[in-house]
């Protein structure tokens, strides 16, 4: 579009073409908006993911309309355009699908038992919570294996954003992802597949997250002031879940 514009030159029309001539340009430059669709500029640190979740819509519906890919970087001042419709809004509130729950629903889950819900990252480009138990039995000599309660896929390994329910859950046993023992005792872990130092979870990732952490809320009730990253609470310095995960746009999310 820029190479179109040095090429016109307003002398070349007539006086009372020049409004249009500037109008199509101005049409070109905000490409796909319309006059139905509302424009989110982008602030810093925002993702697709924290844009959609604000306007209530699909990270999908939003990507498509702006011609993104679901887990394209933004950059600040950037327009999107928020589409409308029946068919870009989100249900009311986000949900697991049927079965992880009932698994959620039916674990014995005494009250008080759990205080924080804690997200970590895998570390690595793709996996599986298959893989993840096999190292922490064999390598870790973890003797409940699989030391998170929850893993959530990216499509490489697991399928993205599908969700693996853990026997840690199922049987109400320690976490073994923090340093500590004794904030093990109390603390959920929940590990996304990838290495966000290095690229963004997926939009579906996210998505899930979010599911599955209100899910767990509702079940062990607790506030959003429990939900913290690895980081955040682990006795030791770590750098997990990674430069990129989207910790501020996510709580932004959760509170609305």
């Amino acid at each position: 579009m820029e190479s179109a514009v040095r090429r016109v030159k307003l002398g070349d029309f007539p006086q009372r073409a020049v409004g249009v001539v500037l109008a199509l340009l101005l049409m070109g430059a905000t490409a796909g908006l319309c006059a139905a669709d509302l424009v989110h500029v982008v602030k810093r640190s925002e993702t697709l993911y924290g844009v959609a979740k604000k306007h209530k819509i699909s990270v999908r519906s939003l990507a498509e309309r702006n011609g993104l890919k679901a887990t394209a970087r933004l950059l600040i001042g950037q327009k999107l355009a928020i589409p409308s419709g029946l068919s870009a809004t989100l249900p009311a509130k986000l949900s697991v699908p049927a079965e992880i729950q009932k698994a959620i629903d039916s674990a014995s889950v005494k009250s008080g038992r759990w205080k924080h819900i804690v997200l970590h990252h895998s570390g690595t480009p793709e996996g599986t919570a298959k893989g993840m138990n096999e190292y922490h039995l064999k390598v870790r000599h973890m003797e409940n294996g699989l030391a998170y309660h929850f893993v959530i896929g990216n499509g490489r390994g697991m399928g993205d954003g599908e969700i693996y329910v853990g026997n840690r859950w199922l049987k109400q046993i320690n976490g073994g992802h923090l340093a500590s023992e004794a904030q093990n005792e109390t603390s959920l872990g929940i590990c996304l597949v990838g290495n966000f130092d290095a690229k963004a979870p997926t939009s579906r990732q996210m998505e899930s997250l979010a599911a599955l952490v209100e899910a767990l809320q509702t079940r062990c009730k607790l506030s959003d002031k429990t939900v913290v990253t690895h980081q955040q609470i682990n006795t030791i310095h770590t750098r997990c879940p990674g430069t990129k995960f989207p910790m501020k746009s996510f709580m932004a999310g959760l509170a609305r």
